[in-house]
């Protein structure tokens, strides 16, 4: 599978074949028109039509179809609602998706160990950044073992949290409190990853550690987990402007929105969160088919004595 992924999120776009090109029609300024977009349709692997004003004819769809990639068509919550792939001549979305389900326990449980590592390390380089001290939590992503079975997530929760927004803190999905601003920008970050996730031709719902027949995207609530760091820096920095506890209301939703517009370091390069969760997912992919061993994750940067290498 080719792996170019093209979003359309931010603004209204259409879609249709001009010369056996895909053309995209950027509309983001009605005054002054972006110029035409045209990509060789072999190029692509997905499109995410995730902006509510997205049309495509019935030529672009069947082009994209004839090359092999895949639609993916987003409700108004931004999270996947429909994916159309191709019925002929392309067997590697089957496959892919056959790999996934019949991924063994041990290899999920490795998986599962490199995302906690780098979520407690994203945790880290964020209490680091926001109050000077790790708290210890760099060394702790180093006690990760196979599937978490020490519990280093929740014993790193207890301290992450406390030492973040104080000891009467509890994170409660059904809070009051800020609890409602993490909730929201967990949904935005939660969104993105389910859309990255279908790009690659993975199903959102056969997750690596999260499962429950009523949750239609645990594999998203999986990938995310290392991202949540993201969504706490503004919910932090809202509770130190003492705006936290007030109503969420359309300016402050979009200040968390905000979390779409990070760039985040991987292999060394500058990149958008997007595009991260999309190489993220795409190299599941490739664990999954047995083409590579890790995931690629961001670069958590933080110093800890006697830690040990990136690894499985």
């Amino acid at each position: 599978m080719n792996d170019r992924i093209i979003e359309l999120s931010r603004c209204p776009a259409y879609v249709s074949v001009n010369n056996g090109l895909l053309t995209l029609e950027i509309q983001d300024n009605p005054a002054n028109p972006s110029p035409r977009v045209q990509v060789p349709p072999g190029e692509v692997a997905a499109v995410v039509a995730a902006h509510y004003a997205v049309t495509f004819t019935r030529e672009a769809v069947a082009l994209l179809a004839d090359h092999g990639a895949q639609l993916v068509v987003c409700d108004k919550r931004g999270l996947p609602a429909a994916m159309l792939l191709p019925l002929r001549g392309f067997h590697q979305p089957a496959l892919r998706l056959a790999a996934q389900a019949a991924a063994k326990q041990p290899l999920r449980k490795r998986l599962w160990r490199q995302i906690i590592r780098a979520k407690v390390r994203g945790q880290a380089a964020m209490l680091l950044a926001l109050t000077g001290d790790d708290a210890g939590l760099a060394a702790m992503a180093t006690q990760v073992k196979s599937g978490d079975s020490g519990n280093v997530e929740g014993l790193a929760a207890r301290i992450y949290w406390r030492r973040l927004f104080g000891d009467e803190f509890r994170r409660d999905p059904d809070g009051i409190d800020h609890n409602r601003f993490l909730n929201y920008g967990y949904g935005i970050l939660r969104a993105a990853t389910c859309r990255a996730i279908c790009a690659a031709g993975l199903h959102p719902g056969l997750g690596l550690h999260h499962h429950h027949r009523a949750n239609p995207f645990c594999l998203a609530d999986d990938l995310m987990e290392p991202f949540r760091p993201l969504v706490d820096e503004i919910v932090f920095q809202l509770w130190t402007e003492q705006r936290a506890m007030a109503e969420l209301t359309p300016e402050l939703k979009k200040r968390l929105l905000t979390i779409l517009n990070t760039r985040l370091s991987v292999g060394g390069e500058a990149r958008g969160l997007f595009d991260v969760l999309a190489r993220l997912a795409l190299s599941l992919a490739a664990v999954i088919e047995g083409r590579r061993k890790t995931l690629q994750l961001p670069d958590w940067r933080v110093p800890a004595p006697g830690s040990d290498p990136e690894g499985p």
